[in-house]
């Protein structure tokens, strides 16, 4: 077996069913995995896992709602009663809301928060219980951004949310490291998908993004396939608490 080589291995990719979730799902399962696709829509879910099929990959799949404690423990009993074993955990569904901070209601505050941070907290605790239980160890990749580290207006209460998944990775890693699971992040930067496909067709973001980022383009969700692999994989069995940011240098520069 290669240090890459995930054949044996079981993945749970959160919102997966299109974008960066079905890129890093499909590079999952290119590396030998079986992949356990999530979303909410029933008929996207099931159009990614034939596509996924096609192309020879062992898929199930799964929908529940990650803001509710209670669908997330019958979910994954639900796995676990069919001989299910997660051994690696893609904390990926997340959600973006744009208004300023003085015009943004409590309850919209909640739901992102909810949705962002929240809901990976309650899904990494369940599945590392599970894998403390097995005594094998596991893998947990929580999805974060540039505003884990750096903020822009409009977007304040999805700042806060992956600013808050960063430090809850690193107390993920402080707690389950001795049980052999390596919990990490990604920080994705400006990807094209149908979420920021509005910023991609509005000519002064996208020259700011072009402009303002060293690799002169937007990303791409194959672009996360290498760092997703990478943490889910062996070759990563000493990386713990670390957030990786895919983001063609963005970051780097001022």
């Amino acid at each position: 077996m290669t240090l890459f080589d995930l054949t044996g291995r079981t993945a749970l990719i959160t919102g997966s069913s299109g974008g960066l979730g079905l890129a890093m799902a499909r590079g999952l399962a290119q590396s030998g995995a079986q992949i356990i696709i999530h979303g909410r829509n029933r008929d996207k879910l099931e159009a990614a896992r034939d596509a996924l099929s096609e192309e020879g990959h062992s898929v199930l799949t799964t929908s529940f709602d990650i803001t509710d404690e209670a669908a997330i423990e019958q979910a994954l009993a639900a796995l676990d009663a069919d001989g299910v074993t997660i051994d690696i955990l893609v904390n990926n569904a997340g959600m973006q809301l744009r208004r300023p901070l003085v015009e943004l209601e409590r309850d919209q505050w909640d739901t992102v928060i909810n949705t962002n941070l929240t809901s990976t907290f309650l899904l990494g605790r369940n599945v590392a219980r599970q894998m403390i239980a097995r005594g094998k160890g596991g893998k947990i990749i929580n999805i974060g951004s540039l505003m884990s580290s750096v903020a822009r207006p409009t977007v304040g209460a999805y700042t806060a949310s992956k600013g808050g998944v960063r430090l809850l990775t690193q107390s993920m890693a402080a707690e389950w490291a001795e049980h052999n699971i390596q919990t990490n992040a990604i920080g994705p930067g400006y990807m094209i998908t149908e979420m920021t496909q509005p910023l991609v067709d509005d000519p002064k973001f996208n020259d700011w993004i072009v402009g303002r980022t060293p690799s002169k383009r937007w990303g791409v969700p194959e672009d996360l396939v290498g760092t997703v692999v990478y943490l889910a994989s062996s070759a990563s069995s000493y990386v713990n608490g670390q957030i990786i940011y895919v983001d063609g240098g963005m970051l780097a520069v001022l």
